[in-house]
């Protein structure tokens, strides 16, 4: 199965943090499953850095590459259609990572691993 993770879980995980779900944790570890990180969570990840919310050993650029491909996770690029559906989406998410990531879901058809209740207001398969 082909899977988008959010932002947050990939970095719950990679943090072992204890705050995945046994199900998205179950689902990160199986080898059968495709992990897709997208280019607004490098984003995402880029500016919490950059304005100091968010706390990594190194800048994630070179953080972040290395512990993806460890982890099996590939890329998943922005397209023009995955920022023209984020026009269309109801005003349910404010934030602008969350609702690129809700479009790219809904234009690639993937499920989300995502802890945000918010994104259950939208047509989306929620794994958690």
């Amino acid at each position: 199965m082909r899977i988008l993770l959010d932002t947050h879980a990939f970095l719950w995980g990679l943090a072992d943090s204890g705050r995945l779900s046994r199900r998205a944790l179950r689902l990160m570890e199986d080898e059968g499953n495709e992990l897709l990180w997208s280019a607004a969570s490098s984003w995402e990840v880029a500016i919490k850095y950059a304005l100091g919310r968010i706390r990594l050993p190194e800048p994630p650029g070179r953080y972040l590459p290395a512990r993806l491909q460890a982890q099996r996770v590939d890329p998943l690029p922005v397209s023009d259609a995955h920022a023209w559906r984020v026009a269309e989406l109801p005003p349910h998410h404010r934030d602008p990572f969350d609702r690129l990531l809700i479009a790219q879901a809904l234009v690639e058809g993937l499920p989300i691993v995502t802890a945000d209740r918010a994104f259950k207001k939208y047509d989306v398969d929620i794994l958690w």
